[in-house]
């Protein structure tokens, strides 16, 4: 990964979106970071800002999750 990718705030929206459409939609996000940590670890390096970014959405997903138990829509 380059810095310059790091950096890039457009790309890592894009990233985190994809996380919180899953999200939305219901899916297992523990299950689509552990895919893509699986496929960091087989190789496919292109994907390890993908796994960064995920790791990072799903705590800030979890802990909104926290904050927002319990209270009415």
């Amino acid at each position: 990964m380059s810095w310059l990718q790091r950096w890039n705030f457009i790309e890592r929206a894009r990233i985190e979106r994809q996380l919180w459409e899953a999200f939305e939609r219901r899916e297992d996000l523990e299950a689509l970071v552990e895919e893509c940590r699986a496929a960091v670890a087989a190789g496919e390096r292109e994907r390890a800002f993908q796994l960064e970014v995920w790791q990072t959405t799903l705590q800030r997903i979890r802990k909104l999750e926290k904050l927002m138990a319990g209270k009415q829509p």
